[in-house]
């Protein structure tokens, strides 16, 4: 009896004491699971990045040049054009309008009343011939008189008046004609009708010269305004050419907030513009007057206009139009061997800027820190810290100075 009361008393001991080291083991304090960063030295830079778009810097619109009867254009976007020698559009004069009953009748009767001036016209001119040769058979006869002393010197002279005066009068009638004619040709006009093919072909275009309209510059077709046959008045526009080799450039609008931290001439990296890497740019002009915009979410933003121009080979970028989407990220500031931590890992203490060092023991020890410039990704360090210190990454609300870590294990 005594040995199995000695036996259960040890069983009751070893029991106890597994559960004392279990309850040990499940409440004693275990370190914080943290991610680490790395400090380093290394290339920096500081960028505003916004979406932009591509656009020819001088595009032309080709108008028409008269009003006239536009023919179908051949010519499609991207489609190349020369300089004065490529025909970019064709037209022909307008077709005369459709005559009314009325409007013909009126036609008609002025045709007959033009007729009508020009007979008597006509015998104007044949009255005038005879009065003119009765004058000349006068003058010959008033000279051979004169030759025998009949008639004085002042009666030859008022015969040779009057024939210079019938040879005027002939004159005038033979111009009144022609003024008749051209009256008549004029009231026939008149009845020339959009279903007259004698003067004009409306369906063929015959009997008309086409107008041709040559290119203004050497590039490329960006888009056809007006493709099919129409009528047109003057100045309507046709097509819109530009050269996207050679004259495209970036127009992105920035944050007003953003574009006065920019300057002319600050290096720009053009990225998912669909091509293999990066393109090379320039800011070439900042607009000086801003505009409201409103963003997707309906928020009011103030925006202000940055052109900028390529700076690389054209061949890099061939494949790009006008009014390609691209991403800009202007260069604000830039260093080539600057001590860099992760923005992650800096937090606001006491009115400054702190870390969490993880020392070798594997403690967290808040370390006060003097940043520089900061891109939300990487942050510049002045003062604070040395290459190759490990940092406390995305440092939580529990995590206090002394504080066990251990850096956490990627699943």
């Amino acid at each position: 009896m005594a040995k199995r009361r000695q036996s259960r008393k040890g069983l009751t001991l070893v029991a106890a004491a597994l559960v004392g080291a279990g309850l040990a083991a499940a409440f004693w304090p275990q370190p914080m699971l943290v991610d680490l960063g790395e400090v380093k030295r290394g290339a920096m830079m500081v960028t505003v990045d916004e979406e932009a778009r591509t656009q020819v810097r001088d595009p032309y619109v080709v108008s028409t040049p008269i009003a006239g009867r536009l023919l179908r254009v051949t010519l499609e976007p991207g489609d190349y054009v020369e300089k004065n020698k490529t025909v970019v559009a064709r037209m022909l004069p307008t077709n005369p309008a459709a005559l009314d009953i009325r409007t013909r009748e009126q036609a008609n009767a002025a045709i007959a009343a033009a007729e009508a001036a020009l007979r008597v016209a006509e015998a104007d001119l044949n009255k005038a011939m005879a009065d003119r040769d009765l004058a000349d058979d006068d003058v010959q006869r008033g000279r051979k008189l004169f030759a025998q002393e009949t008639i004085s010197q002042a009666a030859l002279d008022r015969l040779e008046g009057t024939a210079r005066s019938m040879n005027a009068i002939v004159d005038t009638a033979r111009a009144a004609i022609s003024m008749r004619v051209a009256d008549l040709k004029n009231a026939r006009a008149r009845l020339i009708s959009f279903d007259d093919q004698g003067l004009y072909d409306a369906a063929t275009g015959a009997d008309a010269t086409p107008i041709d309209v040559p290119s203004p510059i050497s590039g490329r077709v960006l888009r056809v305004i007006q493709k099919s046959e129409t009528t047109l008045a003057a100045g309507a526009p046709i097509l819109e050419v530009g050269d996207t080799q050679s004259d495209l450039e970036v127009v992105v609008e920035l944050l007003s907030t953003d574009a006065v931290r920019v300057d002319v001439g600050d290096r720009v990296l053009i990225t998912n513009w669909g091509g293999d890497g990066d393109l090379q740019g320039e800011v070439e002009r900042i607009d000086p007057w801003g505009f409201t915009k409103y963003s997707a979410l309906g928020v009011e933003e103030q925006r202000v206009n940055a052109v900028i121009q390529f700076t690389d080979d054209p061949e890099a970028r061939a494949t790009l139009g006008h009014g390609f989407r691209v991403e800009t990220r202007i260069v604000v500031w830039e260093a080539e061997d600057a001590l860099i931590v992760p923005s992650s890992a800096l937090f606001r203490q006491d009115g400054g800027w702190s870390v969490f060092v993880a020392d070798a023991s594997g403690a967290a020890v808040l370390t006060p820190v003097t940043p520089g410039r900061n891109n939300g990704i990487e942050a510049e360090v002045i003062d604070g810290l040395d290459v190759g210190t490990e940092v406390v990454l995305y440092p939580s609300a529990g995590l206090v100075d002394g504080t066990k870590i251990a850096p956490r294990v990627a699943q």
